[in-house]
């Protein structure tokens, strides 16, 4: 059997970021790269996947690519010998004007997104679809919005990257600083993406995760000097050394305090520990959360783990970013502070928050708080609510045992 699906999800971003490279119009690569794994779906199954899958793609992209932009220049004025011209004209420029040695075209994609003429959730979006290859519903439910409104966004996106002729490179040394947190951003949502899966059959993506822990290393060779990258580096690697306890020979989610610590990743925790003291200094929201992640990594049980100093965390978290999640996940760490009680006075403050109007988190962690408190009945309610909006199989079905254990 064909696994397409596994093939698409490892080679999409990086022939996406290529072929923009090499034809400097993000709708073309798209377009094309799209034909190109429709091509694989037809031909694959009766002729066997090709040894290089990636390249193969690749191949078939960029002549599909070349094909459209000859029918492009089918007209008055306009002849294919200039429209070659002008593509080796681009592949030049992105091929040495670079101001930094990077050799990884989809760093080169993130940063050309992170273009400050596109704004802040258009520059996600589209580096999500581009460089991830997340399906537009699985961008609206990262962004919390609608699929209407993220499939506009993106159109809008490569419409403006192409008429404003933003360059396909890493920016020079003044502009970094405004570029480097949307960069560092859509990073953590492609490793997030990977890590915890927001819908399908499976709650892990190893492919997304191994990207985003490969960009973020990626991203501290850039710009070495960068705490906040070093502080995401931290974060990817303390998390991700916990990835082959999280699910169960079945796939069934393991929470936290029931994971096997003895297999754990202690060579990215050991990693993650050096990233952490890189970034000290940073004044973003990445070292918190890493300081957060090392507390859970370093701690030799559940009952050890350190809840005072990860509260202090969630606070100082709370502070940077004004974000209802993190008030909301704060206050489930209040719970193991101080007790479910307080963590559901704590939950209370945030709970009627518009921006978690969309989202499952609340109801979920009010029903484990509740379960905790020993209120099955009121937990199971909000189990159910939590249920109805998760669009996550392995999610569902932890849900549903959680429904189980309260007598639902």
């Amino acid at each position: 059997m064909v696994d397409l699906d596994g093939v698409f999800r490892r080679e999409w971003g990086p022939a996406v970021a290529a072929l923009a490279r090499w034809s400097g119009d993000l709708t073309v690569a798209e377009d094309a790269v799209q034909e190109a794994f429709a091509e694989a779906l037809r031909t694959w199954p009766r002729d066997r996947v090709p040894d290089n899958p990636g390249g193969w793609v690749l191949t078939v992209a960029r002549n599909r690519a070349r094909d459209r932009l000859r029918r492009e220049s089918v007209r008055p004025g306009k002849e294919w010998g200039y429209v070659v011209e002008e593509i080796q004209a681009i592949r030049a420029r992105t091929d040495h004007a670079d101001p930094h040695p990077v050799r990884d075209d989809e760093l080169r994609m993130m940063f050309t997104c992170a273009h400050p003429a596109l704004d802040r959730l258009s520059q996600l979006a589209l580096t999500l679809r581009l460089v991830s290859g997340l399906t537009v519903a699985e961008i609206a439910r990262a962004l919390l919005q609608t699929e209407t409104a993220v499939g506009q966004r993106i159109t809008r996106a490569k419409a403006k990257v192409r008429h404003a002729n933003i360059p396909l490179r890493v920016p020079p040394a003044e502009l970094l600083p405004e570029r480097t947190p949307h960069v560092l951003g859509c990073i953590y949502s492609v490793f997030t993406e990977g890590y915890w899966s927001t819908a399908g059959p499976s709650a892990i993506r190893d492919e997304l995760c191994d990207e985003g822990v490969r960009l973020a290393s990626e991203l501290c060779t850039l710009m070495p000097s960068e705490p906040e990258a070093h502080a995401l580096a931290a974060l990817v690697l303390l998390h991700d050394s916990r990835r082959s306890t999280r699910v169960d020979a079945d796939g069934t989610l393991v929470p936290l305090e029931e994971q096997d610590r003895a297999r754990w990743d202690r060579g990215r925790i050991a990693r993650g520990l050096n990233r952490l003291r890189l970034a000290q200094g940073s004044t973003g929201p990445y070292l918190p959360q890493a300081v957060i992640a090392a507390l859970h990594a370093t701690a030799s049980s559940w009952d050890q783990t350190d809840w005072r100093a990860i509260c202090a965390a969630y606070d100082k978290l709370a502070v940077m970013t004004d974000s209802p999640v993190v008030r909301a996940n704060r206050a489930l760490a209040v719970g193991f502070r101080d007790g479910p009680d307080a963590g559901l006075a704590a939950l209370e403050k945030v709970a009627h928050d518009p921006r978690l109007a969309r989202s499952n988190l609340v109801a979920s962690v009010r029903a484990d708080l509740l379960r905790r408190a020993g209120r099955r009945d009121d937990a199971l309610t909000w189990y159910r609510t939590a249920l109805a909006s998760n669009g996550s199989e392995p999610g569902r079905d932890y849900l549903r045992r959680r429904i189980a254990e309260c007598g639902g």
